[in-house]
């Protein structure tokens, strides 16, 4: 049997490149003679912006994100006890013999 490769989704939501490189760019440049139109700075802040914008789309997209923590508390109590009463019928079932296989 051939089993198919998972592909894992590299994301990169880290803004410390592109912080550190407006960060470099006003290093080069004196600060009193730094022309704050260059198209340099401007490119880097909309990728800052940008990717800044694409980070709270994902976070407003993640399910659960609209409850409170009293109703995720609540939710973790219910699946909890889900999990608890599973988990005694399993060890209550799991010492019943129910499928007797018959000798030949």
């Amino acid at each position: 049997m051939e089993t198919i490769p998972l592909q894992q989704e590299t994301e990169d939501y880290s803004f410390l490149p592109l912080i550190h490189d407006i960060i470099k760019w006003c290093e080069t440049f004196d600060v009193l003679r730094m022309d704050k139109d260059s198209p340099d700075v401007h490119q880097e802040l909309n990728k800052l912006k940008t990717k800044i914008q694409e980070t709270r789309e994902q976070i407003l997209a993640m399910p659960g994100i609209e409850t409170n923590l009293e109703q995720q508390q609540q939710q973790l109590q219910t699946l909890t006890e889900q999990v608890h009463t599973k988990n005694q019928l399993l060890h209550k079932y799991k010492g019943l013999c129910m499928f007797d296989i018959p000798k030949a």
